[in-house]
């Protein structure tokens, strides 16, 4: 017989006759079922409500919707001393765990016990536990009576075979209200334990065999020993004489053939990724992590041997306040070793457009929160998931106590296959972790051998490491780890043909790779990720946002430190605490790329408003108090700059400066002028000139436009919301005709251009400014548009020849070269920068600032007259279909400026003035800054000290790239300067005198000083 059919006929048996026969007898559960109204409800609430008669076949959930199921019976008498489980089947669709209907089971009395979902749906039976159910089967007793509840929710699914088609499902206000789901039923059955064994042999051997290559002697002997197995069934069959047992026998010597000596090793750790939102709102993920973690710890029960990494200390959080009983269960089992708090942050958020000071305050929060409920700090990052990694990483990372880090991200890669599986990861500054990419290329690994292979195929430094990381279990609410796999894993841990198999502890991991790593590779600079490109722009509104929520926090932490150390009001602890937690929620790595469903992205803006509302009171009511007594207006300036006569972060009356000019020429055009910088608009509105008077130099090449608006057709070819792909720019459209354009002065009495455009049903309203004293263009641009598929782009073609792009990241900037010499320059025809961009010459540069923006693209071509124009591009905002089909339809406004004659460090001044605009305070005297910093130094955030002990703390970095000496400079009395670790820790005296503190600063190095002062709060 061919091996082909000898699979067939292998699969056919699994299928029809083992897997059936790990059940023996069964007797159906009585169903009956409320249908909860509205949004869920507790579990003391359901267990109120009126039940009616639900059986098989009967239809359930609206999307969105809950349904609480209550399952009774009574055992027979006659299965005493045997084990039991209910099987219990919403109407599960064929889709994967995570992406269809999935339940919680509870107990009579409302204690959680496990979840439910298409590949786990077993409830085992304990005559011991409330309602006879328990988290592990018990031997029965006679007349057992079994009773418990499913909280079942009707999540939609959404995450449809390719390609992805818009839906209305992602909202429960416009997915409907038609069931989903058909009940499949529910019974009790007697548990068959040899033959669960037998079929995880079978499975496992047959794994093995699509793994083997076709010659190899040992496919030989495993198709032997299962053909033996199959015609033993069939003739038992007729005799009646069957044995599990027997079968088994007769696959033990080549399930104990043990692997090579030299074979790859593989470290298997528990996992269930899930996403904190993604094709489910918020309040659905609660209910995920509430699933997953009854699971695992209901699991451990009958698998001791379990670990579990379990990371995001926001979905330890939820479980805390949602489920107290559940988290008490997981809090037994992080003392026990079997669920392991991993990657110390808030959130698994993106990696690449949250701020500096955000990303600080993941880690700052993820670990606080892990160390108070656990007494554990975890030494590795965990994200497996986030769509590319900024170069500051490695040293925020070192700084809050982390020297590893994991990911497998890159293995997406659409150009180029990442060279490296354990390598050191180099940072801006120097700081170095021990990275590791599992090169199994999933985070939801079933411990296939499918994937065990692959881990040892794709392990790019064979030879200088031998062993790999797997994340093991279903996500996403999957439910993790499942006993299948575990006792695929036992069968796993030394079989010939495969690597051997090991469940263990990312630090066991980690501590091994480390004894290898003396000649790992190094990689510098940025880990960039070669797809999801339109995660830079996607969902404009979000992003403005979470850009404005960061720099409001700044300024509320700032003007509230600095009137509680004066004693002029308290500081709101608790308050700004609960605001950045939510803030950096909304950084997860599926919600601010612009990624999840339209329900995700509605909540978010509204709870951006009320954010930034709160975030604005504090730091109003901070200023009020500051300025006390008076009629001046006082100007508020959190940047760490100073300004038009007010002083870094302080406040001084607002000085006069001359209103530039503007007068509009014969030929029609608008000439704008304040003595620094002179515009030309043509009538229709588009900037033919930017001419620095001072370099005495024209910025735009003849023919060419600033600030043009250049519409995209983009269609990728992957998934909408995340990808940008290389074609788009085949198609473009510049919108150069104006509707009208009007010369009028603004609220400051400044002069400015107004230019409306229409399009396919869409405006676009520009305004155009040149504010006094400053050598920058401003540009306000409000884009109303309705129309799918389209990218839209603010076009700066600039008479500059430059080699790179000076972009900032978090606490500084990296590189990236313009040319394309490269398939890895080539694939970065779309990246991110955060405020600023800057493009130059040795002895001249230019910058384009923003207040929102993060996707950017950078080109340049050489000019028939010889001469080079680099291309600046801002991407605004694509109006994509999945998985939210109205996503960036509506009014977004952009605030961006072109900073003529500007330095890298200028850049960094500008960035920081756009995105902190100063603020007017009706007051008395001046406010002087709390503290100062000369040099080139940025200081980044000032705020009291977490332990409430009114302390200062202040963290600065050095922005350019560049070594600097710094004095820092407070207007208090010190007692004492120390040095602190991101998490407030002594880290060593700071150098202090009589004026300061003095400190010295490497390149791109961030330094928080914490200040014990003589008179506080």
């Amino acid at each position: 017989m061919s091996e082909d059919l000898v699979r067939g006929r292998l699969h056919r048996v699994l299928e029809r006759r083992l897997r059936p026969a790990r059940y023996g007898e069964r007797v159906p559960l009585t169903v009956t079922a409320w249908h909860a109204p509205g949004e869920p409800v507790d579990v003391a609430t359901a267990l109120g409500a009126g039940y009616e008669p639900f059986g098989a076949g009967e239809r359930w959930g609206p999307p969105w919707g809950t349904t609480w199921l209550r399952c009774t019976a009574t055992l027979p008498a006659a299965w005493a001393g045997r084990r039991a489980e209910a099987v219990v089947d919403l109407g599960f669709t064929g889709v994967g765990p995570g992406f269809t209907a999935e339940g919680l089971v509870y107990s009579p009395d409302g204690t959680p016990l496990k979840g439910v979902h298409p590949l786990n749906r077993y409830v085992p039976i304990d005559p011991g536990g409330a309602g006879g159910v328990g988290v592990a089967a018990a031997p029965l007793t006679a007349g057992t009576r079994v009773d418990f509840l499913v909280e079942a929710a009707a999540n939609p699914t959404i995450h449809q075979p390719y390609p992805w088609a818009p839906t209305d499902l992602g909202d429960v206000r416009t997915a409907g209200r038609e069931p989903l789901y058909r009940f499949g039923g529910a019974e009790v059955a007697v548990v068959d334990e040899e033959v669960r064994a037998l079929v995880a042999d079978v499975e496992v051997l047959d794994g093995l065999l699509d793994v083997l290559g076709p010659t190899e002697p040992r496919r030989y002997a495993v198709v032997r020993a299962l053909t033996a197995m199959m015609d033993r069934l069939d003739r038992s069959e007729l005799t009646g004489a069957w044995s599990a047992r027997t079968a088994r026998g007769m696959l033990a010597e080549v399930l104990r053939s043990p692997a090579a000596p030299t074979e790859h090793r593989v470290t298997a750790v528990g996992h269930a990724h899930i996403d904190s939102a993604w094709l489910w709102p918020i309040r659905e993920t609660v209910r995920k992590v509430a699933r997953t973690v009854a699971n695992v710890t209901a699991l451990r029960a009958s698998h001791p041997e379990l670990v579990f990494a379990f990371s995001q200390a926001q979905q330890h959080a939820w479980l805390k306040e949602h489920h107290p009983a559940l988290f008490e269960r997981l809090r037994a089992a992080v003392a026990d070793g079997a669920v392991l708090p991993v990657g110390g942050m808030w959130v698994e958020s993106d990696a690449n457009l949250p701020g500096g000071e955000a990303m600080v305050r993941q880690l700052v929060h993820g670990k606080r929160f892990f160390l108070a409920e656990y007494g554990v700090e975890s030494d590795e990052i965990w994200l497996p998931d986030s769509f590319g990694y900024s170069a500051a990483l490695p040293q925020i990372f070192r700084l809050a106590g982390a020297t590893r880090f994991l990911s497998q991200k890159l293995s997406w890669n659409q150009t180029n296959r990442f060279p490296h599986t354990t390598f050191w990861w180099e940072g801006l500054d120097g700081s170095r972790v021990l990275a590791h990419f599992p090169p199994v290329d999933t985070y939801n690994s079933d411990l296939s051998a499918t994937d065990l292979a692959g881990a040892r195929e794709r392990c790019a430094d064979d030879g200088r490491t031998s062993r790999s990381l797997v994340p093991f279990g279903w996500g996403d609410g999957g439910g993790g780890p499942t006993r299948e796999m575990l006792e695929h894993a036992e069968r796993l841990e030394d079989l010939e043909g495969l690597p051997r198999v090991r469940i263990g502890t990312p630090a066991g991991f980690f501590a091994a790779a480390e004894a290898e790593a003396d000649d790992a590779p190094v990689w510098a600079g940025e880990l960039y990720l070669e797809v999801h490109r339109g995660t830079y722009t996607t969902q404009a509104a979000v992003k403005r946002g979470n850009r404005r929520c960061e720099h409001l926090l700044r300024e509320a932490e700032l003007w509230c430190a600095t009137a509680a150390v004066r004693g002029l009001a308290g500081y709101p602890y608790d308050e700004l605490d609960a605001l950045w937690k939510e803030v950096l929620l909304y950084q997860f790595h599926d919600i601010l790329p612009g990624s999840s469903i339209a329900w995700v992205y509605r909540e978010a803006t509204q709870r951006y408003a009320v954010l930034e509302r709160r975030i604005e009171e504090l730091a109003r009511t901070a200023m009020a108090a500051l300025a006390g007594e008076g009629r001046r207006g006082l100007v508020f300036n959190a940047a760490p700059h100073a300004r038009d006569g007010v002083p870094a972060m302080g406040a001084a009356a607002a000085v006069e400066a001359a209103v530039p000019h503007a007068r509009r020429a014969d030929d029609g055009r608008i000439v704008l002028n304040n003595d620094l910088v002179r515009v030309e608009i043509d009538p229709r509105g588009t900037v033919v000139s930017v001419y620095d008077l001072v370099a005495g130099r024209e910025l735009v090449p003849a023919g060419a436009a600033a600030g043009l608006l250049r519409l995209h057709a983009d269609h990728p070819v992957g998934a909408d919301a995340w990808d940008v792909d290389e074609h788009y720019r085949a198609a473009a459209l510049d919108l150069r005709d104006a509707d009208s354009v009007d010369l009028a002065p603004d609220a400051d009495g400044v002069p400015a251009v107004t230019v409306v455009r229409t399009h396919d049903g869409c405006r676009f309203t520009q305004r155009v400014r040149l504010p006094a004293g400053a050598p920058r263009v401003e540009f306000e641009t409000t884009v109303d548009w309705h129309v799918p598929q389209r990218l839209c782009k603010a076009v700066f073609p600039l008479d500059v020849r430059a080699d790179d792009v000076a972009a900032e990241i978090q606490f500084g900037h990296v590189r990236r070269p313009l040319h394309r010499n490269t398939s890895w320059e080539t694939a970065k025809f779309e990246v991110y920068a955060h405020r600023f961009v800057h493009v130059g010459e040795p002895s001249y540069g230019v910058a384009l600032v923003n207040d929102a923006t993060y996707g950017y693209d950078a080109t340049r071509h050489v000019r028939p007259d010889g001469g080079t124009t680099t291309v600046l591009a801002l991407s605004l905002a694509r109006t994509q279909q999945f998985p939210d089909p109205h996503a960036d339809q509506g009014t977004h406004v952009f605030r961006y400026a072109l900073v003529c004659g500007a330095d890298v460090s200028a850049a960094v001044r500008e960035g920081y003035r756009i995105n902190l605009p100063p603020r007017t305070v009706v007051g008395g005297d001046d406010v002087a800054p709390l503290v100062t910093a000369d040099g080139p130094a940025v200081v980044e955030a000032v705020k009291l000290a977490d332990d409430r002990s009114g302390d200062l703390v202040v963290r600065l970095y050095e922005p350019l790239g560049d070594r600097a000496r710094v004095l820092l400079s407070t207007t208090e009395r010190v007692r004492d300067a120390r040095l602190v670790d991101l998490l407030e820790r002594d880290a060593g005296p700071a150098e202090s005198d009589g004026d300061g503190v003095r400190i010295t600063l490497r390149p791109f190095e961030i330094v928080t000083v914490r200040l014990r002062l003589e008179s506080g709060p």
